[in-house]
């Protein structure tokens, strides 16, 4: 699975989830300290407090352990209604050119994906 936190400008960071690995809260959490170290490395000017994240429902989101920790690094989250019809924004302009750069694409391996995709 590959996780996507993204800017108007381009890619933060791109993680890739090793096969078969469960998204728990812990998991969820280790992305966001890779998160905050890509912002602090990209976007040095870029304060923490300018970081939002849209969040859905997903347990891994809302679990206390990830509340908590977002709150200490005053980070603010912009809530998509649960059950909501509508997918993010961001589906609508990064999914649909995905799907065209990997169309009728055969891999060999998961190293192979992750390269194309990170393409």
């Amino acid at each position: 699975m590959a996780t996507v936190f993204w800017e108007m400008h381009d890619a933060l960071l791109l993680h890739f989830s090793p096969p078969n690995e469960t998204v728990n809260s812990a998991a969820y959490q280790a992305t966001l300290k890779n998160l905050k170290r890509a912002v602090q490395c990209k976007r040095p000017q870029m304060s923490d407090k300018r970081v939002l994240l849209l969040h859905d429902n997903a347990r891994p989101h809302t679990a206390h352990a990830t509340v908590n920790l977002l709150e200490r690094w005053d980070r603010e989250i912009l809530e998509h209604p649960p059950y909501s019809p509508d997918l993010a924004p961001s589906y609508f302009q990064l999914f649909p050119n995905m799907k065209k750069h990997l169309r009728a694409k055969r891999f060999k391996s998961h190293d192979n994906v992750k390269h194309e995709v990170q393409t």
